[in-house]
């Protein structure tokens, strides 16, 4: 895959206040193994950093959901997602806008899901995020 993993001080994905943070309860049980920001509808997702789409479509819960492959076995997923614009196979590169921010998934306001996944496992996407 494209990309060369995942390393600190990554751009957001989208500009907005983070609304629920890694780890915490989810309204409907669970916890929370990403972060969801603020985003309003329609407004442009951007891609963290290099990599290829590996998953591109609707999943129960998610809405509109895109995962990119950015190489040593890590994931950045968005979810809840308007529209998508990139397809599996396509290789995107830092910043470029893969998603319109929506409320697809059964949420009640537009935002943004936003996960990291290393070798399988969620980390918090914050600590990789810049400051």
């Amino acid at each position: 895959s494209v990309g060369t993993g995942l390393k600190p001080g990554l751009r957001w994905p989208v500009k907005g206040p983070v609304m629920a943070r890694f780890g915490t309860d989810r309204p409907e049980g669970g916890v929370w193994r990403g972060v969801l920001l603020r985003a309003t509808e329609g407004a442009s997702v951007q891609v963290v950093a290099a990599g290829t789409v590996v998953y591109a479509n609707w999943l129960r819960g998610f809405g509109n959901l895109i995962i990119v492959d950015h190489g040593q076995q890590y994931l950045s997923v968005y979810a809840y997602n308007q529209s998508l614009l990139k397809q599996v196979g396509d290789t995107v590169k830092t910043g470029e806008t893969i998603a319109l921010a929506g409320s697809t998934g059964g949420q009640v306001d537009s935002a943004l899901y936003f996960e990291v996944r290393h070798r399988g496992s969620a980390v918090d996407p914050v600590q990789l995020l810049a400051r």
